[in-house]
Parts: C-alpha cells; sequence; structure tokens
C-alpha cells in the first residue's frame, strides 16, 4: 500500500469518526482514534459512512474533508519524514573506486 492509499484511509477513518473540530488531538491520539474506528467500522464501513453524509449534507462533508485532510497531512507528515530519514541506507563505495593500496584498476 502507497503512502498515498495510507493516507486516505487514515482520512476515511477520522471521517467516519466521532472527531469534533473543537477537539485538539495529538499525532498519537489520531493514531489511537483512526485504529479504533478501523476496529468498529471496517474500512469498508468507514467508506460507506463518509459516503452516505457527502450523498446526504455534501457542503457539510466537504467541510469535514478538508478539516480531516489538513489533520491528517499535518500529524502525519512529519512522521513520515522522520522515517525517511531514519531508513536511509548509506551509499555504497564506488566500484570504480582506486585500490586502497594504490594500485592501478586492470579490466579482467
Amino acid at each position: 500500500m502507497s503512502r498515498l492509499d495510507v493516507n486516505q484511509a487514515r482520512r476515511e477513518a477520522l471521517f467516519a469518526s466521532g472527531l469534533q473540530q473543537s477537539d485538539a488531538p495529538t499525532a498519537d491520539a489520531l493514531t489511537e482514534l483512526i485504529s479504533c474506528t478501523v476496529r468498529r467500522l471496517g474500512i469498508g464501513g468507514c467508506i460507506s459512512l463518509m459516503a452516505q453524509e457527502f450523498g446526504d449534507h455534501p457542503e457539510a462533508a466537504a467541510e469535514r474533508m478538508r478539516w480531516v485532510r489538513g489533520l491528517v497531512d499535518k500529524a502525519f507528515a512529519l512522521r513520515a519524514s522522520r522515517a525517511a530519514h531514519s531508513t536511509q541506507t548509506p551509499t555504497a563505495p564506488s566500484v570504480l573506486a582506486a585500490p586502497a593500496d594504490g594500485s592501478e584498476l586492470r579490466a579482467a
């Protein structure tokens, strides 16, 4: 699953959760809320609830989704950035580097 798919699933779960705009959750609290919502409804249930809201109250649903997108982008962008920096592999020495003993490279 790509990062985009994961973020979309996070957005759908938060949309379906009881989270309110007056709440100020941390990234850890959002992660817990997403997990609880997915366990309770399943990702399909989150999508169904979101679709129903867009059908019944499109303006309110669009506003909620903008808010949820901002929360997810802000909360998880820093985590993704940290994870990317911590998993970078060191560069391998060049195959074309001169031998350490100072001798010349020879073609086989």
